[in-house]
């Protein structure tokens, strides 16, 4: 279920990662509305999208890109991109500098993106193919698997052919990241609330909430920052892993906790290195995940990378 019940700030993923056609760039991807355009036709004009960059491992940003969208006019929107740093970047706020301002949006299945350059930055929202490869059926345990993480080979990718709202930000990478090499990259979702912003959707590494939490829980670690993650949730973790199917000791298990939270996607722009180092597009995020849970090698869950990803910006392939 959406946060809000709303699929417009649902967030689905997020990827940081050195651009493949420009060792010099970095590229920042904020993925929301699953099964677009189904659950929803445009990005929501009353929402703020954050990219948010932590340059000091304080687990708290000192950078932050905001993006507004415009009402939806005809199928068509604009976007305006902030940039924030220091005190104004870790607040509930949509202030900063603006980077762009009335950038088309692609809400259609198109085989050209329309892209925005300015002032060094590379920008595009809109319509694109869901770069995510997982079987979910597996990892659920539905039929006719028989339990959750049962596990084939092939496996089933549910994502093959569906579609997702994109976000995409690049540039030279000390001018997107700031100085330091060694960044935490998370994005956030909010909507005001009797006036003021207020945090619905968040995400650091792939599906951290949604394998550790379930309930309530949910929604509370949806609308915590990254700074109350380990007070509130180490223990909690601690206890899933501890049980099935993971089944770690509890030393194991604290230190796994200790590894996952906060949740923050950690990136060292300096190599081009994947998972656990940033995130491309063709990692694969939940074989890395199962195994550093499970603690076994060869656990999968049967599904590689999409064939379509592009070699140039937006990299997220065209919609289906």
């Amino acid at each position: 279920m959406s946060p809000n019940m709303d699929a417009r700030i649902d967030i689905t993923d997020i990827y940081a990662f050195e651009a493949p056609d420009d060792a010099s760039r970095s590229v920042l991807i904020l993925n929301v509305n699953p099964l677009a355009p189904t659950l929803a036709t445009a990005f929501n004009p009353d929402a703020l999208y954050e990219l948010k960059i932590d340059t000091n491992g304080d687990a708290d940003a000192d950078i932050a890109y905001r993006i507004r969208f415009s009402d939806d006019a005809l199928g068509r929107q604009t976007a305006k991109v902030h940039r924030a740093t220091g005190h104004a970047a870790s607040g509930d706020n949509d202030g900063g500098q603006i980077l762009i301002n009335k950038a088309p949006v692609d809400l259609v299945k198109t085989s050209g993106p329309t892209i925005t350059e300015v002032d060094g930055y590379k920008f595009f929202a809109g319509l694109r193919s869901d770069p995510f490869f997982f079987d979910l059926a597996a990892f659920l345990g539905l039929p006719p698997h028989r339990h959750p993480l049962d596990f084939t080979s092939p496996g089933s990718d549910f994502f093959v052919a569906k579609n997702v709202f994109s976000i995409v930000l690049s540039a030279p990478k000390a001018q997107l990241l700031g100085g330091s090499t060694a960044v935490g990259y998370w994005a956030r979702c909010l909507v005001p609330v009797n006036g003021v912003w207020t945090q619905k959707d968040r995400m650091g590494r792939p599906a951290i909430n949604t394998v550790f939490n379930h309930g309530n829980d949910k929604n509370t670690f949806n609308a915590i920052p990254p700074t109350q993650d380990v007070l509130q949730f180490r223990d909690k973790f601690v206890t899933v892993l501890e049980g099935a199917p993971f089944n770690r000791d509890a030393a194991t298990a604290g230190t796994l906790a200790s590894v996952l939270l906060p949740d923050i996607l950690t990136y060292n722009y300096a190599t081009a290195a994947g998972f656990l180092n940033g995130r491309r597009l063709q990692d694969d995020v939940i074989d890395a995940e199962l195994q550093l849970l499970t603690g076994s090698s060869s656990i999968g869950d049967g599904v590689g990378p999409h064939s379509d990803y592009l070699s140039v910006f937006p990299y997220v392939g065209t919609p289906h």
